[in-house]
């Protein structure tokens, strides 16, 4: 798992999922550790196409709303939801 670690500065083995999609965005691969090894979900949708990265420049960290929309094939970026507020804006 080096291209994690050395390119983006992440931990495969840490409590975090990685997807992955290819050029035609119709399926994905999701991969996880569990503690005893790695898992693997892949998914091809029968219809409908996700609103994923273009490339390796938007990758991102995900909140659990934001993976939910782009699962469900929406842009992980809606104008109209109510952004959360940084922290100390009180």
């Amino acid at each position: 798992m080096p291209h994690f670690q050395d390119s983006f500065e992440l931990d495969p083995y840490g409590d975090s999922i990685f997807l992955f999609s290819g050029w035609s965005k119709d399926r994905y691969k999701c991969l996880y550790f569990d503690g005893d090894g790695f898992a693997m979900l892949y998914k091809r949708l029968d219809s409908g196409k996700l609103q994923w990265p273009k490339d390796e420049n938007e990758v991102r960290h995900l909140s659990q709303q934001e993976l939910r929309w782009l699962l469900e094939g929406l842009s992980i970026q809606q104008p109209k939801a109510i952004q959360p507020s940084p922290k100390g804006a009180f």
